[in-house]
């Protein structure tokens, strides 16, 4: 479609996306008279606009004459005519150093270049962290509320890992500490996945009677989420770590902003959407651009995710590592931090 613009129209559309970009407001054809090398005047800007319209790149939000990006012409003005910025030399090291801090631990290490990240980029961090599935050497449960429990699960090398699970209602502390008992016996030395499979076989081969609550922790795999997604699948098994959620309130002017932004934490509160969109981002080298429509996954399409993928050193995927906020992001500027960033924690990995 940009080969279709004449050098007229490219100027007026890229004039119209960075303004929009910038302040958040629909552009009109008089500023943007102002603002042109060689000002045109406000009737042919209008015509131009017009033909914009009417290629689907901008529309009016109201009933003025202003006139901002729709989510085609962000992807077009992202793609074709986007100049990227460049870090620099500090925000490269700030990266480094703060991954590069106590790396033998991987989740302290996502966990402080997500917050970092947020930081930079003033918008919601998100990572996918890579799946622990070292032999266990102990499990316990902690009763949280009805219905809800902590696993506590430490593995070889002393690695701690919480996860909260369902749990049918009614079951007391003392249950819980019996169901730990139970897999305690038959996970130790083993993964998590190896231990499932031979709780799944003594079920099969009626050898052991496990009791609601140990069937339902098998069935679940263990997952963070609510429960009702299948076990087998490696989504359900990911953790995801969001930092910077406040990040979404800053700078909002309008009433549909909040709204947008109550649509947006209900998204980020029903996490198993985000991990399925991150693990879109894995078939992919790069950085993937996920801009509003486009991600059908959320609830509300006014918002925009940028992520990258890192990998080890035999350049296996191992997570993804990426920013959420409105659609209205400065591209420029986030698409090399999510970038470097993610290449930072693949070469520590």
């Amino acid at each position: 479609m940009i080969e279709e613009l004449n050098q007229r129209s490219r100027t007026i559309f890229r004039q119209i996306v960075d303004t929009y970009l910038l302040t958040g407001e629909p552009v009109g054809s008089r500023t943007l008279s102002q603002r042109l090398n060689n000002p045109l005047s406000p009737a042919s800007i209008r015509n131009v606009m017009s033909d914009l319209e009417n290629s689907g790149l901008i529309f009016s939000p109201h009933k003025s004459a202003g006139r901002i990006p729709t989510n085609t012409g962000l992807r077009l003005f992202v793609d074709g005519m986007l100049e990227m910025g460049n870090l620099t030399q500090e925000e490269r090291t700030n990266i480094r150093v703060e991954c590069q801090e106590n790396d033998n631990n991987v989740e302290d290490m996502l966990t402080r270049a997500t917050t970092l990240l947020s930081g930079l980029s003033q918008c919601a961090s998100l990572v996918i962290a890579p799946k622990n599935d070292s032999p266990l050497k102990h499990m316990e449960f902690v009763f949280l509320s009805p219905g809800r429990a902590l696993v506590v699960m430490v593995s070889e090398g002393d690695d701690v890992e919480n996860r909260i699970i369902n749990i049918p209602l009614g079951l007391t502390p003392t249950a819980l500490t019996h169901a730990g008992n139970y897999l305690n016996a038959r996970l130790v030395g083993r993964t998590f996945s190896e231990a499932k499979r031979q709780i799944e076989l003594e079920l099969k081969n009626q050898q052991a009677e496990l009791d609601v609550l140990t069937q339902s922790v098998v069935e679940q795999g263990l997952a963070v989420w609510s429960g009702n997604r299948n076990a087998s699948d490696n989504a359900a098994q990911s953790n995801l770590i969001i930092r910077g959620q406040s990040k979404l309130l800053d700078d909002l002017g309008a009433i549909n902003d909040l709204e947008r932004i109550r649509h947006l934490f209900k998204d980020l509160e029903n996490k198993k959407d985000l991990v399925n969109l991150l693990e879109n981002a894995r078939e992919a080298e790069g950085v993937r651009i996920f801009i509003g429509s486009e991600n059908k996954l959320f609830s509300l399409s006014d918002s925009s995710v940028i992520a990258s993928p890192y990998m080890d050193g035999k350049n296996n995927i191992l997570g993804v590592i990426g920013v959420i906020g409105p659609t209205r992001l400065d591209y420029a500027r986030i698409i090399p931090l999510v970038d470097y960033t993610a290449k930072v924690i693949g070469k520590i990995l």
